[in-house]
């Protein structure tokens, strides 16, 4: 599997390249971009790249969403969105590319993540009235609160809790309602990611703790989705997807 890796000069961009170069799990680096920044032994853009390859992962930045797509559009490459904090017209050009070719996007490339999210949803079905909170906790380079990975723990909680409401940071007085999920982001020093759900129901408390201990762990996780995703048709891919076929 030869793979393109987009954003090859970021943080998560250089682990994944070095992975790739090191042949996990049968892949092998097409290439190795980056547009944002200046980086020894890479191609300054997507476009300047011309050579085979089976797919694309991206570990760069929302802004390019629009270059990415139509590049993986143009020449019908699978592609692997590992970057977060898109907004709407981000994911609709997301959307839209996956129209015409396999897309996988996840707000955590880890699959523990999604085993979180289905423990949560779990525990939520079976004490409705519940009051929940989730403690977000990331280095403090991070810039989207709340991180991705809290956004896809609620809304799994959100598929059976179905009219709750996000109070994010709780910013002014007042008390919770039944209705809530509190999410509150902590950033500091260099935690890789690490996410407390609590469940309380007034007579006993239940609490989730997933905690990532070095961020090869969200590289590795996207190889395994480029895998899964060039045996895919077109359409929008998640980890739901991919863990529901391991």
């Amino acid at each position: 599997m030869k793979v393109i890796v987009n954003g090859a000069g970021g943080y998560m961009g250089n682990i994944l390249r070095r992975l790739v170069e090191e042949g996990n799990q049968g892949a092998e680096l097409a290439a190795a971009v980056e547009s944002f920044a200046p980086a020894e032994n890479t191609i300054p853009s997507l476009e300047a790249f011309t050579g085979e390859a089976d797919c694309i992962i991206d570990f760069s930045h929302p802004s390019g969403t629009r270059a990415l797509v139509d590049y993986a559009v143009a020449r019908k490459l699978p592609l692997v969105i590992s970057t977060t904090g898109q907004e709407e017209k981000e994911m609709a050009l997301i959307r839209d590319a996956a129209r015409e070719i396999p897309v996988f996007f996840s707000h955590n490339m880890a699959i523990a993540a999604i085993l979180v999210g289905q423990l949560c949803k779990s525990i939520a079905k079976a004490f409705p009235d519940a009051d929940i909170e989730i403690i977000d906790h990331h280095h403090n380079r991070k810039v989207d609160v709340p991180s991705g990975t809290a956004l896809m723990i609620a809304n799994a909680i959100k598929e059976v809790k179905t009219d709750a409401t996000f109070n994010i940071g709780r910013p002014s007085n007042g008390r919770r309602t039944k209705q809530e999920i509190g999410i509150h982001a902590l950033r500091r020093g260099n935690v890789v990611g690490t996410h407390e759900i609590i469940f309380d129901t007034g007579t006993q408390t239940f609490t989730i703790r997933h905690e990532a201990h070095d961020r090869a762990m969200f590289a590795e996780g996207s190889i395994t989705a480029a895998a899964f995703l060039i045996r895919q048709k077109p359409g929008l891919y998640t980890m739901k997807d991919m863990v529901g076929q391991l």
